[in-house]
This record gives C-alpha cells, sequence and structure tokens, in this order.
C-alpha cells in the first residue's frame, strides 16, 4: 500500500512539475521574467533539474540584470549539458556583467597538460569514445579471426592492438575528469559586496573584496566560514551566507 502512495505522490510531483515548466515557457514567451522566473524556481524546489530549465533560468536573471543569480543558473545548465555551445555562450554574456575582473593564471606542469587533454570532453563523453574503440576492437578481433591472409592478420592484430590501447587512454581519461570535477566545489557570490579574510573569523583583516556574480573555487570549511580559491590563485576566508555552491 506504500508503494502505491510513494508511485501516486511522484507522479504528481512530475506533473506539478511540467506544469510549472510549462507555465514558465508561457510567460517565458510574453517575456514577462519575473513570472517566468516564479514558474522555473518553483520547478526547481520541486527538485526537477534539466539543462534547458536552468538555461531558460538563467537568461530571465539576464535579462532582469540579476548578474549572481544569472551566472548561477547558466552553470548549472553548463554541469548538465557541458558541450551545448549557446549555454557557454550565454554565460560569458551574464560573466561580462560582473564588477570583478579576476585573471586566470594558466597551471603548469605534467598536471596542467593532463588537465588539458582530459577536459577537452566530458567524462561521459570518455566513456563513449572507450565503447567506439571497444566495438573497434571487436571489429578487428573478428577480421583477425577469419582472415586466412598472414598480410591481413597482421593488420587486425595491429590495429586490435592500437584499439586496445585506445579503450584505456580514453577511459583513463574518463575517470581522471570525473575524479577532477568531483573535486572542485565552485560557487558564486550572490551578496553585494563580500569581504575575503585573512583568517576564518570576523575581526580578521580583508584581504580583499569580491562582488556578486564571481565565481570561487571552495577548498575547505571551518564552521560558518569557507575557504575559497580565486582563478588567479588568490585565496581568503568568505562567510558561508555570501556564496552559493553551484553543485548542491
Amino acid at each position: 500500500m506504500k508503494n502505491i502512495f510513494y508511485i501516486f505522490l511522484l507522479i504528481f510531483q512530475i506533473s506539478l512539475a511540467q506544469t510549472g515548466f510549462d507555465q514558465g515557457n508561457k510567460f517565458y514567451e510574453k517575456e514577462n521574467w519575473i513570472a517566468a522566473i516564479s514558474s522555473y524556481e518553483s520547478v526547481v524546489n520541486s527538485g526537477k533539474q534539466s539543462a534547458e530549465l536552468y538555461f531558460n533560468l538563467g537568461n530571465c536573471y539576464y535579462k532582469s540584470h540579476k548578474v549572481a543569480p544569472a551566472i548561477f543558473n547558466f552553470e548549472k545548465a553548463l554541469l548538465l549539458s557541458p558541450n551545448d555551445t549557446e549555454i557557454k555562450t550565454n554565460l560569458e554574456f551574464a560573466r561580462k556583467m560582473a564588477i570583478d575582473d579576476i585573471k586566470v593564471i594558466p597551471k603548469v606542469g605534467f598536471n596542467k597538460l593532463l588537465a588539458d587533454l582530459t577536459s577537452k570532453y566530458y567524462y561521459d563523453t570518455w566513456a563513449w569514445i572507450a565503447v567506439a574503440f571497444a566495438f573497434l576492437f571487436l571489429l578487428f578481433f573478428v577480421g583477425y579471426y577469419f582472415s586466412h591472409s598472414t598480410v591481413l592478420k597482421r593488420i587486425f592484430f595491429f590495429g586490435m592492438f592500437l584499439w586496445l590501447i585506445g579503450i584505456g587512454l580514453s577511459a583513463a581519461s574518463g575517470f581522471y575528469e570525473k575524479g577532477r570535477m568531483d573535486n572542485e566545489r565552485p560557487a558564486i557570490v550572490f551578496a553585494e559586496t563580500a569581504s575575503v579574510k585573512s583568517e576564518p573569523k570576523s575581526a580578521a583583516t580583508d584581504a580583499f573584496v569580491l562582488h556578486e556574480g564571481t565565481k570561487v573555487y571552495i577548498l575547505e570549511s571551518i564552521a560558518n566560514w569557507k575557504k575559497v580559491e580565486l582563478t588567479d590563485e588568490t585565496t581568503g576566508w568568505i562567510e558561508e551566507s555570501t556564496i552559493k555552491e553551484i553543485k548542491n
């Protein structure tokens, strides 16, 4: 009986979420950004997620000149659809509204080369590449098994060896990229201004000040303080209430 109740509850929640999304789309088409935001946020609060939902929500906030929520929702959309060029483009437009212009210090060394390679594709894309290599390996194995020519057997055997290397490299790249992304804790500053302290306490001296829309990376937490790092490798402590984690 309980299982039936949970099934009906799930169906009801999905129905409400879909209704809210459709209603939001209607407001979106009429350029009623505030009403669309309200409808889309109700869907988010129900637990439903999709790249399209966050993308539309980001656009509504962008049109309403709300920097932090716009960037935050575009970032959320990009997590769900990392290869979407339209999301990337709109995210760049939203970032231009932010006050802080943080430089990106390029990383050097082997880790940098490895990250540059694996970040070219999302980890699930690497998985599909590995599957494609496995399929090619199977085809070459069949060719090797049924071939009666010595030359063809050598070609198929060499091809099997290459595809096997491809499987290993793409699988390793996927695991590395997933681990790298899982370890990252990006967040967006939502406060209009936020003082970043040298220590995790209110009485500590200000290291620098950030403004809404700036992206930071959380390194560690102590009570209601977060140690964050910027893309220029500057670090400091910021109050938890002033930022919002993207992956939550």
